[in-house]
């Protein structure tokens, strides 16, 4: 997909016209045509503006391989509206079921994939410390505090991160839809996901 089409799927994507577009950039329409039918591309400073206006990436605009994120979705979250529990994720999922409610929800377990160094590290901590599986829990710790899901809403799906560490959530919407089953497994960036099954509506 070339730098054009990625700005023309984008802003249609988010519901603006290419006037619309030009007026929050502060350029001319003849601008935005040029730029969506490959005729000239945005200078450093537009090119950051643009991606901005779109809630996409600049590397996702500039990367002919990268995987499409359509539209990021950034916003507050607060869990204390939904009880108090030592298990934080039981508020998440609450929150999950609320926000997508004729949604499918499924779970799912981050992992963060181990090279060379981190392995060597693991194979030392495991040899010298008695507790069984410590650097198991010395990786999952580094990914405490977000809840990850994958969310299918009729044709659309999302990928949703809740951090209630920090109080907020981002979900992302993307083409390449993931149909997983339980027990399945994606990699994004150094991190393996595990699709752990399907939220239940049920109290």
């Amino acid at each position: 997909m070339t730098i054009g089409e990625k700005i023309k799927n984008a802003r249609t994507e988010n519901g603006l016209t290419q006037e619309e577009l030009a007026n929050k950039m502060m350029v001319s329409r003849q601008a935005i045509t040029k730029w969506e039918s490959d005729k000239g591309i945005p200078d450093v400073s537009n090119l950051k503006l643009l991606a901005q206006l779109l809630n996409v990436s600049v590397d996702y605009l500039l990367d002919d391989g990268a995987e499409i994120d359509i539209n990021v979705i950034h916003e507050t979250i607060d869990l204390s509206k939904y009880g108090k529990a030592i298990i934080k994720k039981k508020l998440t999922d609450k929150l999950m079921l609320e926000k997508y409610p004729d949604a499918k929800i499924r779970m799912l377990l981050p992992e963060k994939k181990k090279d060379k160094v981190d392995k060597g590290l693991d194979f030392i901590i495991d040899f010298f410390t008695p507790l069984c599986g410590f650097s198991d829990l010395r990786n999952s710790l580094k990914l405490l505090g977000t809840e990850y899901y994958l969310v299918n809403e009729e044709n659309r799906q999302f990928f949703v991160a809740v951090n209630y560490k920090e109080g907020y959530m981002e979900s992302r919407r993307t083409a390449d839809i993931r149909n997983l089953q339980t027990g399945d497994k994606f990699t994004i960036g150094d991190v393996v996901f595990t699709d752990c099954g399907e939220i239940s509506r049920k109290e």
